[in-house]
């Protein structure tokens, strides 16, 4: 996977694996992960998930001809 970031992003990523003395990519894991954990407990990301599944379905119940 590629990102790309601003150089400003990525000096402050770099400053702050560098304060932590963490590899880069580990610290982006972690927010990455912090990320969703948020969203998972977020009502209204979850609302919209629970839409997408609710389109999904039908979408293939059409398909199947149900």
């Amino acid at each position: 996977m590629t990102i790309r970031l601003s150089p400003e992003q990525a000096e402050a990523l770099e400053t702050v694996a560098s304060v932590e003395q963490r590899p880069i990519s580990d610290v982006i894991r972690a927010a990455i992960s912090e990320h969703i954990e948020l969203r998972r407990r977020d009502p209204e990301f979850r609302a919209g998930l629970e839409e997408r599944i609710g389109r999904a379905r039908r979408l293939l119940d059409r398909q199947a001809g149900g």
